[in-house]
């Protein structure tokens, strides 16, 4: 069924009439109906690709008992939970709400609060252990949270997974000290999960848990420095960078080393499948390939159960991240080699690739700075940007050359969007 997208049409309609008509004319013709909120839009598109069947959710097998219990008393949010209960979970008791910790794949830790409402998200499979992502069940508050890396709030019929649309959901990552995301905390429930308030404690509890994480957390060249630790370049040629040399990657490895950095928390061989390859990818497969990276990674990676970086990895995507945060666009433009392992069809790095190219593209659409603008529009993805080159026409100087530039082009894109 192919997706056609209606013109977004003014600020979202989140009431359930509108929501559930835009549902069922979504599955039904894969259009998007005006007044869709953009994050559920962008999600309901990734569930329909990913294939989640919406009358079925199928979470990730996951892990239990023992092995669940040591998994999690290892992560780094199991300090925090007396955090955690102190201020959401004792209160999501009396309101009805269930209050769930994840790892950074999506993983279920916790699963806590209401007795009632447990035994609800239970039935549909909602348990510690599990993994709950959109590529597994469709939208839903921990997955999209995951999968857009910022607070989300899902209502009703905005999960793609009909079992579920009897609940509401707030979510949002949480973030180590080094920015990455080591888990995301999520409260659901009925009526109670669908207020703002909701979602604005979900926010507040987060930046406490990160400023906890920073504060145990002891500075130092492990951490903080930035030529003493190994390198990845996912921008270019794909390479490991070590201080004595530098030793090129297959497309594979580098995909693999892609991911686990993205997931320090580590992946299993069936996570891992699911994030390599868009059809089926067998553990054994997967295996294989992890045993011949450690040939050229060597000790970077550690174990198996699951997959993981056995130290901290700098890649060239971290520097663009980080001089985004800085406000230097014009700096994480001249390290932004280009699209994230432009050639690679995994789906997981598919993924990391446009969540990347697409905070390049803000922070360049929201610059003044025609230096900037320039940048992005030769890059690959900027390219054939309408808008950006529409901006720099409008801020270049009358008459320079990257005003007849941009004009240029313009002309050029008009030409084949007729």
């Amino acid at each position: 069924m192919a997706e056609r997208t209606a013109p977004p049409g003014g600020p979202a309609r989140r009431d359930p009439r509108s929501v559930r008509t835009a549902y069922d004319t979504f599955l039904g013709t894969g259009a998007l109906l005006p007044g869709v909120d953009p994050l559920v839009a962008a999600s309901w598109r990734r569930s329909l690709r990913s294939g989640v069947d919406p009358d079925t959710p199928r979470p990730g097998e996951g892990l239990a008992g023992a092995e669940l219990a040591t998994y999690r008393a290892a992560h780094p949010l199991a300090a925090l939970m007396p955090v955690v209960r102190e201020l959401v979970v004792d209160g999501a008791r009396d309101d009805g709400l269930v209050v769930a910790v994840s790892d950074d794949v999506g993983r279920l830790l916790w699963v806590e609060g209401s007795v009632r409402t447990r035994g609800a998200v239970e039935r549909v499979g909602f348990v510690e252990g599990t993994v709950w992502r959109e590529e597994r069940v469709g939208t839903n508050a921990p997955g999209t949270a995951l999968a857009a890396r910022r607070p989300v709030q899902v209502l009703g019929a905005e999960h793609f997974s009909r079992p579920v649309q009897d609940l509401n959901c707030a979510a949002a990552p949480v973030r180590g000290p080094d920015g990455r995301v080591v888990g995301v905390l999520d409260v659901t429930g009925g009526r109670a999960a669908a207020s703002h308030v909701v979602l604005s404690l979900v926010r507040a509890t987060v930046a406490t848990l990160e400023r906890e994480l920073a504060a145990r957390t002891p500075a130092g060249p492990e951490r903080d420095g930035y030529h003493l630790v190994p390198a990845v370049r996912l921008l270019g040629i794909p390479a490991l960078v070590l201080p004595d040399r530098e030793q090129r990657l297959s497309l594979r490895h580098a995909e693999i080393l892609a991911l686990l950095a993205e997931h320090p928390g580590g992946l299993s061989a069936d996570e891992l499948a699911v994030l390599l390859h868009p059809g089926d990818l067998s553990d054994v497969t997967v295996r294989a390939e992890v045993s011949r990276l450690r040939r050229v990674a060597g000790p970077l990676l550690a174990g198996s159960r699951p997959y993981r970086l056995a130290r901290p990895v700098r890649t060239d995507v971290d520097v663009v991240r980080d001089r985004l945060a800085a406000g230097d666009v014009r700096a994480a433009l001249a390290a932004y080699g280009g699209p994230l392992l432009a050639r690679s069809v995994a789906p997981g790095v598919e993924r990391l690739r446009v969540e990347l190219a697409a905070e390049v593209r803000a922070a360049a659409h929201a610059s003044d700075d025609t230096a900037v603008l320039d940048a992005w529009t030769r890059t690959d993805d900027g390219a054939d940007d309408h808008a950006a080159w529409s901006r720099l026409a409008v801020l270049a100087d009358d008459g320079s050359p990257l005003r007849a530039r941009a004009r240029a082009h313009l002309a050029v894109l008009d030409t084949f969007l007729r």
